[in-house]
């Protein structure tokens, strides 16, 4: 049988390739693929399937599509030595779940949702800075108690803001920020032209307002945001996550709200998802909990599933792929 890199035998030269979907979860819609009619075989691993049984359906297929992004169920079911497929696509920015040393030492490509995602994650991330300088989460709760308090608000033009993250989600909301009068630095992996290196980010988070972390999740930046990064952020500074959950130590964020040495923050990735209901970060003062929702815009889904499909038409006419992942760095590397 072939391996990863080279075309499997079919029972007929131009046999069309098998493309295997990890479905996700029951009610969730299915990505639409009719455009790969009578170009590939597409097989379905439903939410759930046994490991065994992926690890069998992972040594027929040519192609593996990872709609549900949020699983471990490859990292389990992944091969050994033998075919396997030869690209991986995971419909996400982010692939730290698929970093695991079976995959990365293949030679099998994998491919991410790289520029999906950019222009809804900061947008949202404008208005969680919005909301959080206008009051407007207590102006909701106050409406809601039928309580007339009159307050003033933040202007948020001419305050700064540090972007940590130089991914294209990263550029797009140092932008979106920038759009706002807020004045913005940018912080990625080595320093370059409008990019801070990680020597200046402490520096940065210092003198910030606002504090974004959009990074990828790598063994460099786990936990980057701690107890010791936040006792250096101003008292009037607040702090937003919209990278991955592990970024963030999770209990120094709730005892620097407690003990007020930021303003407040927003998460919209956790440690374990959905966050349990009797987890410290539903009542931790001044904080936003969003459940995973910052890049999810109407017809998502839809964009998510047409992009797989042009990029099945670069590797089906033997073009080179686009967003293919330094699988040493763990993530797509930028200009």
């Amino acid at each position: 049988m072939s391996g990863p890199g080279e075309p499997r035998p079919g029972g007929a030269a131009g046999a069309r390739p098998t493309v295997l979907v990890l479905d996700a979860a029951p009610g969730e819609p299915a990505p639409r693929l009719g455009a790969l009619t009578g170009r590939a075989r597409v097989l379905h691993a439903p939410y759930g399937t046994d490991t065994d049984a992926l690890r069998a359906q992972l040594g027929e297929a040519d192609v593996l599509l990872v709609w549900d992004f949020l699983s471990d169920a490859v990292r389990a079911a992944w091969p050994g030595p033998g075919p396997r497929p030869r690209w991986v696509h995971t419909a996400s920015a982010g692939v730290d779940r698929l970093m695991f040393p079976e995959l990365i030492d293949s030679d099998t490509v994998l491919t991410n949702a790289r520029g999906v995602f950019d222009g809804p994650i900061a947008e949202y991330v404008a208005a969680l800075v919005l909301a959080m300088a206008k009051d407007l989460p207590r102006t909701l709760a106050l409406q809601a108690s039928r309580e007339w308090r009159h307050r003033e608000s933040q202007r948020i033009a001419g305050t700064r803001a540090c972007v940590v993250g130089s991914g294209p989600i990263g550029h797009a909301i140092a932008a979106q920020l920038a759009a706002l009068g807020i004045v913005t630095a940018l912080v990625g992996r080595r320093p370059r032209a409008g990019v801070h290196g990680p020597a200046d980010l402490d520096r940065l988070l210092a003198r910030a307002d606002w504090v974004v972390c959009a990074a990828p999740l790598t063994e460099e930046t786990r936990a980057m945001f701690d107890a010791r990064r936040f006792g250096l952020m101003q008292p009037g500074a607040r702090f937003v996550n919209v990278g991955r959950g592990p970024l963030v130590v999770e209990d120094d964020l709730v005892a620097a709200l407690h003990q007020r040495w930021i303003a407040g923050a927003a998460l919209d990735v956790f440690e374990h998802e959905p966050l349990k209901p009797d987890s410290a970060l539903w009542t931790a003062p001044g904080l936003l909990v969003s459940p995973h929702m910052s890049g999810d815009t109407v017809g998502w889904r839809d964009e998510l599933g047409r992009q797989f499909v042009e990029l099945f038409g670069r590797w089906e006419d033997g073009r080179p792929l686009t967003n293919v992942v330094d699988k040493d760095r763990g993530y797509v590397p930028g200009n």
